[in-house]
């Protein structure tokens, strides 16, 4: 039996759900990958957000292609490049985020889900912490021996909820000079905010494709595959961790 419809509007990029009565579909799975030394990681993740920084100026990934796709687009976190698309035959594609620094836009992402799984690789430079939120806890991998650190995790509350209402956010942080990665279900919320000038995502959208005839779309919308659960994104201090430290 196929897999129900998540959008109630299917070609809508700023589908809004009700927190409320949201329940997540599953889990998000977090794994520790690596900790790189500062000026490694600072290479690779500067090398990655200069991909993304060019292909914005680029006419022909600023635009229409002859399958109607635009490589370089504006997410809530950041900006994006298409490194990869799907085509007949192959559902997925890749992108990559260079993610907005919090403290220099002055507000937080918004709680969202996607109409199809994800995985990321989230990589971080010296100086910068990324902070992953969700309505459900994570699970994180440890496998002893091989992953090099365990993550730190607290709680707290989902801010700008209306009078009465109340949903405890799961928060684990990326710390800097590491890549982490993260299985994310489809339909289980997740929110991303970066802390610092580099950072970086590295996502594969494994049904990239088969979402769009899912959800009945009308035609390839990437951001129309995102359901929010929030109608403003809150306030920088909603999503800040002041106790994070190092380089």
């Amino acid at each position: 039996m196929a897999a129900p419809r998540i959008k109630h509007a299917a070609d809508d990029e700023n589908e809004i759900h009700d927190v409320a009565n949201f329940a997540d579909a599953g889990r998000n799975t977090v794994t520790p990958v690596a900790s790189l030394p500062a000026e490694v990681a600072l290479v690779v993740v500067r090398t990655f957000a200069e991909i993304v920084r060019t292909a914005t100026t680029v006419h022909a990934a600023t635009t229409p292609d002859a399958d109607g796709v635009v490589r370089a687009q504006t997410f809530e976190e950041g900006d994006v490049y298409m490194i990869e698309k799907p085509f007949d035959g192959f559902f997925a594609d890749r992108y990559l985020m260079d993610f907005y620094d919090v403290t220099e836009r002055g507000m937080c992402s918004r709680m969202h889900l996607h109409t199809g799984l994800r995985f990321v690789r989230m990589m971080t430079g010296p100086g910068t912490y990324i902070r992953v939120s969700s309505l459900s806890p994570f699970e994180v991998t440890h496998v002893e021996g091989v992953t090099p650190f365990r993550p730190d995790q607290f709680t707290d509350d989902l801010p700008d909820l209306p009078p009465g209402q109340h949903r405890t956010r799961y928060n684990l942080i990326v710390p800097p000079c590491s890549f982490v990665d993260m299985q994310i279900p489809r339909g289980v919320s997740h929110q991303f905010n970066a802390f610092g000038p580099h950072a970086v995502i590295d996502s594969v959208h494994p049904e990239e494709s088969i979402e769009v005839f899912r959800e009945r779309m009308s035609g390839f919308r990437m951001t129309a595959q995102t359901v929010f659960l929030a109608e403003t994104a809150p306030d920088a201090a909603t999503c800040a961790e002041l106790s994070v430290a190092g380089d």
